[in-house]
């Protein structure tokens, strides 16, 4: 008898525990506040938000479109524009997330939203603190104009053009 309680009260207890290393899914979908949907401009901005807390390129070259345009102006040349492509894009914002010990990206008000429901220009500031580590931090106040394009109402929106309006 006391043999089929021991197993008994072990079976109860194997069936009882959580493996906190397995955590359930999230069904209330919790999660949600990292990730934005695609298909609304707010969800563009909230996934470039979330890809520069988390390093994750991944994220963020899904917000890219294939004939992504970058463009800053070089004010040490002469105040030209230089820009580059995509894949330039990516190696250099694969750097950034790889050299830093945190990005810190927070949206400020859209100061300009032009266009339609397929192709949009959306003008607005961002500050961001980059941690290389904790006693080199820079803080960049900027702005940007972003072109976000997309095939129909339903699909997401894509990154065109990036163009950065700050001036260092």
């Amino acid at each position: 008898m006391k043999f089929y309680v021991i197993i008994l009260c072990g079976a109860c207890l194997l069936f009882s525990c959580t493996n906190p290393f397995a955590p359930a899914l999230d069904d209330e979908g919790s999660g949600s506040n990292f990730y934005g949907d695609q298909t609304t401009v707010e969800g563009v901005f909230k996934n470039l938000q979330s890809s520069y807390l988390f390093g994750d390129t991944l994220l963020y070259g899904s917000l890219l479109a294939d004939e992504f345009t970058f463009v800053y102006k070089d004010y040490e040349n002469g105040g030209v524009d230089v820009s580059w492509g995509r894949a330039e894009e990516m190696l250099a914002t694969a750097g950034l997330f790889r050299n830093t010990q945190n990005l810190d990206l927070t949206w400020n008000g859209v100061e300009i939203q032009d266009g339609d429901s397929l192709a949009l220009n959306v003008s607005r500031g961002f500050n961001l603190e980059v941690v290389y580590n904790p006693a080199e931090i820079d803080r960049v106040y900027g702005r940007i104009k972003l072109r976000l394009e997309r095939d129909q109402t339903s699909a997401p929106w894509m990154v065109v053009r990036w163009e950065d309006l700050s001036e260092f």
